[in-house]
């Protein structure tokens, strides 16, 4: 699941959940939602029933499901309007042909359409139904509709149906629906029209066709910057080592293996970004040549001959033009603010963010960092141990702040 779920910590969301097979999805959408802080309500259509069972839904939301106007053995009205008037976002999720078609024209006949009509709060569908349904001229008209009203539509994958035949109508994954969560309930906006430019990862430097050096890199750190940049309302443009992470949405990606593709890469970026964020782990050393076959295992000993490679922070540093803006970072196992420091200068940044292996949690691999920011003017601020989430969100405001003190 994306760690970097701050934004939905303690929202209120109603989850409506309509007839739909893409109904089982739900259980892992309000599981999700759940482990990332949210209060969360779900609404069932009559039809979604047949789909799912409310005690399913019940349990995981740790809340009751509601799907009548009043509760049958004594009364008791449900409140559509004082559930409008409670949630920071009505997600209906999946939304049939049939929902899509009441919302569009205002069809009031059950209480979720009684709480879409009342809710005040941002709006989210994530539809869900066959392709040629999903294709119709009236669906997409009412998806025009909705879009028209305000609210977010979060597209609909493309493969094997419910039908068994292929094409779109997939109820997008839990995953995807989350981080459209996050963008959308994101209320920041310090890095709007900016340019921002990160570099993640490890470089992988070949040897032959089969083998590589490398380092121990995740590329945690650098996507989790991409994220919050992202919702910090930034165009992100993310150039990446082989990582094992999901991009985040809506950011430009550019996957690389070597440094040499890495630097071609940055260096086409870089004259326009506003914000340059180098991240990544660049092997210093690789293979003066590349042996075009397998080396075979036949010596006691094995030399191979290192070529230095570009320092891309440097690199660039020396060609950065007024007014843009470089973040470094430092990994050090000794004299590590000394080796900082040293950084910003011969690399001309603004900023260095200085981790050191000593620390436990801290470093490559780990969920975890901790950091001290130094500025070029001297300043230092040492952060505790944290999620790399929340550590991306305090380099962040770093940057913001810098941005407005040379305004």
């Amino acid at each position: 699941m994306n760690k970097s779920m701050a934004l939905i910590k303690n929202k209120k969301i109603l989850l409506g959940v309509t007839g739909s097979i893409a109904a089982y999805k739900s259980a892992y959408l309000v599981r999700m939602l759940v482990k990332a802080g949210a209060e969360v309500k779900v609404l069932m259509t009559p039809s979604a029933e047949g789909f799912i069972t409310p005690l399913t839904l019940a349990t995981l939301s740790k809340n009751p499901v509601l799907s009548t106007f009043t509760k049958q053995e004594n009364g008791e009205w449900n409140n559509h309007v004082e559930l409008g008037l409670w949630a920071d976002l009505l997600l209906i999720a999946p939304l049939s042909a049939n929902t899509l078609a009441k919302c569009a024209h205002g069809f009031c006949d059950n209480l979720l359409m009684a709480t879409y009509l009342s809710a005040r709060c941002p709006v989210a569908f994530a539809p869900a139904m066959d392709l040629d349904m999903y294709a119709h001229p009236s669906t997409q008209e009412n998806l025009k509709k909705l879009k028209a009203f305000g609210h977010h539509i979060i597209e609909p994958g493309e493969g094997e149906l419910a039908s068994g035949l292929e094409g779109k109508g997939r109820m997008a994954e839990p995953e995807d629906i989350l981080e459209e969560i996050e963008i959308l309930l994101s209320n920041t906006q310090a890095l709007k029209q900016k340019k921002v430019l990160i570099t993640a990862g490890p470089t992988q430097e070949a040897i032959d066709p089969v083998r590589f050096i490398s380092n121990h890199s995740s590329g945690k750190m650098g996507y989790e910057l991409a994220r919050v940049c992202r919702n910090a309302g930034a165009e992100v443009h993310l150039v990446s080592g082989p990582v094992n992470l999901r991009v985040p949405k809506g950011v430009h990606f550019y996957g690389v293996h070597a440094a040499d593709e890495m630097y071609a890469k940055a260096q086409a970026i870089f004259s326009g970004a506003d914000v340059t964020i180098f991240v990544a782990a660049v092997a210093d050393y690789a293979p003066k040549s590349v042996s075009e076959t397998k080396i075979k295992k036949k010596d006691d000993e094995l030399s191979i001959t290192l070529r230095k490679n570009p320092d891309i922070a440097s690199a660039l540093g020396k060609v950065k033009k007024d007014g843009q803006i470089t973040v470094g970072f430092a990994l050090e196992t000794d004299n590590a603010e000394m080796h900082a420091r040293k950084k910003i200068e011969s690399k001309n940044l603004d900023m260095i963010v200085l981790n050191t292996l000593q620390d436990s949690g801290a470093g490559f691999r780990y969920d975890t960092n901790k950091v001290a920011i130094i500025s070029k003017v001297g300043e230092k601020v040492n952060f505790p141990l944290k999620a790399k989430s929340e550590v991306a969100e305090d380099i962040v405001n770093a940057i913001v702040k810098l941005m407005d003190q040379k305004v």
